[in-house]
């Protein structure tokens, strides 16, 4: 029982040491690009109640939340999902705003995924809100805050999916089918199971036109002359409005030079049901799942008081981390400390010159030296703890620097180190 104690449940992880640091490096990078464009961090709690995440909202499946009740009886989960805490927050606290309110955030959320999918199911996400805004350059700047952040984590070869789930709700609501049958061809649809599509609307109603462009939908993916090709297709009016809507986007993208990281893909659907118009999902090599996903939800927020459309997108930190791992991108950070080792009767000195280090900015660690252990094993514990020089007191003015890194070693006077 002790030993089981030890590890984690299946789902959620230990992160530590040199990995931790680069994981909050990589956040840093990616929160300064987001408050660089004006927004503002917001927190949330880590259980709301039940009802904030509900089938109504879109969120994540009952099944999938963890439950648990407080001592009133009222059903509580652990956040699976920030978008709908945040809309609850906004809806709260800037109900009476007309203008555009900018958040960013940096979460955990919890998902109970089935072990056998093999995903964490605590993950940290790092993300942005626009709400108040329904234009096209909001669209175009929660875009760009996501390859402008992972430019920023080092990525180089990834690609931004944008897809227009107004294109498939306009086509779909002509056709008169029953909700059932609209949520299975959306679950087909976004799995990307034609056959199974072919098979599902044969079984319909549904007009030959109808049906060629719901077979079609496994070609429309692509650069910008696939949406010239997908307007041929139909003449529903709010499927082509989407696609104006697309358009409108990519020339902005490309006025800031940034349209060869997008592509465009109206089979791309969500399992999120509050998305209402554009959505995407970032994609690099060394993960099969998105490391970015997102989208506008105009109607999300109306449900919980406040009249007011909005665009988002959440970056999935750990998915990130191993993309960079798996494409050997350094992540270049500082981990390295150096240690005061005194006797008691330099105590006073080790003291002074640790503080005057940690105010220049040094990582400091403080021991006093205990006669049983002995110099080698201070330099194997410093090695192991990624400690690179120690400073040894061995008198009041004066101290020995061992340098692991550069292999050296000298005595010096004390308060000479910069």
């Amino acid at each position: 029982m002790e030993k089981k104690l030890l590890h984690t449940p299946v789902g959620v992880r230990d992160i530590y040491g040199e990995e931790c640091a680069k994981k909050l490096h990589i956040q840093s990078k990616i929160h300064n690009i987001l408050s660089g464009y004006g927004y503002r961090d917001i927190q949330t709690p880590a259980f709301e109640f039940f009802d904030i995440f509900s089938k109504e909202k879109g969120s994540v499946l009952s099944k999938n939340m963890y439950k648990f009740f407080d001592r009133e009886g009222n059903t509580l989960v652990l956040r699976p999902d920030m978008t709908p805490s945040i809309a609850r927050a906004a809806s709260k606290y800037y109900m009476d705003e007309d203008m555009p309110i900018r958040f960013c955030y940096e979460a955990d959320s919890f998902i109970n995924h089935s072990e056998y999918q093999g995903k964490l199911k605590q993950f940290t996400q790092e993300g942005a809100e626009l709400i108040g805004d329904n234009t096209s350059d909001a669209d175009a700047e929660i875009v760009v805050m996501v390859i402008d952040a992972m430019l920023a984590s080092g990525l180089r070869e990834f690609q931004i999916e944008i897809g227009q789930v107004d294109f498939f709700k306009g086509i779909v609501e002509e056709t008169g089918i029953d909700e059932e049958t609209q949520e299975k061809l959306h679950e087909l649809i976004e799995i990307k199971n034609y056959f199974g599509v072919e098979e599902l609307i044969s079984n319909t109603d549904i007009s030959d036109d109808k049906k060629k462009v719901f077979l079609s939908f496994s070609e429309l993916f692509g650069s910008l002359d696939m949406l010239d090709r997908a307007a041929k297709l139909t003449g529903n009016k709010k499927a082509l409005k989407a696609l104006e809507r697309l358009v409108k986007l990519y020339h902005i993208l490309e006025e800031y030079g940034y349209e060869k990281y997008v592509s465009f893909d109206l089979g791309m659907l969500s399992k999120f049901h509050y998305y209402t118009g554009v959505i995407l999902k970032a994609y690099t090599y060394g993960t099969g799942d998105a490391i970015v996903t997102g989208g506008r939800y105009d109607s999300l927020i109306k449900q919980y008081g406040k009249s007011a459309p909005a665009i988002g997108f959440a970056i999935n930190v750990d998915q990130l981390m191993v993309a960079l791992s798996r494409q050997k991108i350094e992540v270049e950070v500082d981990y390295s400390n150096s240690m005061v080792l005194y006797k008691t009767v330099h105590q006073k000195q080790a003291i002074s010159f640790a503080t005057a280090m940690r105010n220049k900015g040094h990582k400091i660690v403080l021991m006093r030296k205990r006669s049983s252990i002995s110099e080698d094993q201070y330099k194997e514990y410093a090695l192991r703890m990624g400690i690179d020089k120690v400073y040894t007191i061995i008198s009041p003015d004066k101290m020995r620097v061992d340098d692991y890194t550069n292999d050296t070693s000298e005595e010096k006077s004390i308060g000479t180190e910069e």
